[in-house]
């Protein structure tokens, strides 16, 4: 796994290609955004139909990241479900895969916009979770300092070898990291929009994510 290290509030953090956030002197895996359950709720709502194949090839991934990492907890940061229905309505094959990863660990489920209460899955439900210097939150807070958080999908365009691409990435300044989203059906929001330029600083870092992450100042 080409995973990126990069220094945040003391600590060493990997960025992995897929989107996640690994801690490894703590043996935390995090990650944002999973949305499972998003092609049930489209349909629940009258909207596009999707195959619904889309939350056993998130968990197929968050499989592989946690086989390479071998994390003691791992962090979800809101938005796990793309509704609280979602959540309650999983199917069984895609409720058995997040019980066995979840099994011999410590799981945190930060509570999000779109999934504010728990659901009956275990592990524990938090508005946040504190853990040594870090705060993982789903939404950044105006002067949080050390916080991790998702909410934003943050993607961004740049032009590579003469190519113009578009990436998800992490964003990175001193205070804070905001991961892009995990899952398979999320989109994504350009790191130059006014939420996200305003909300970092003016030394942010990008971290394009691909086969091997590629770190750069933040496109604005």
């Amino acid at each position: 796994m080409n995973a990126l290290p990069f220094p945040f509030r003391g600590e060493t953090l990997h960025a992995l290609p897929s989107g996640g956030l690994h801690w490894p002197a703590r043996r935390l895996l995090c990650v944002a955004d999973l949305h499972l359950g998003k092609s049930d709720r489209m349909a629940r709502r009258g909207g596009p139909m999707l195959p619904p194949y889309e939350s056993l090839d998130t968990l197929d991934r968050l499989a592989d990241d946690i086989a390479a990492t071998g994390p003691s907890e791992v962090v979800c940061l809101g938005d796990s479900f793309d509704d609280l229905a979602a959540g309650r309505d999983l199917a069984g094959p895609v409720r058995a895969r997040i019980a066995a990863l979840m099994a011999g660990r410590r799981w945190i489920w930060v509570l999000g916009n779109h999934d504010p209460g728990p659901v009956d899955l275990g592990g524990t439900h938090l508005a946040e979770y504190r853990a040594g210097p870090l705060v993982f939150r789903h939404i950044a807070e105006p002067g949080a300092a050390g916080e991790v958080s998702g909410h934003y999908h943050p993607k961004a365009r740049v032009t590579l070898r003469g190519r113009s691409l578009s990436r998800r990435c992490l964003l990175v300044d001193s205070a804070r990291l905001i991961l892009p989203a995990y899952g398979t059906y999320t989109g994504g929001l350009s790191c130059d929009r006014p939420e996200l330029a305003t909300l970092m600083e003016a030394g942010a870092e990008a971290i394009l994510l691909g086969p091997q992450p590629v770190r750069l100042p933040m496109p604005r």
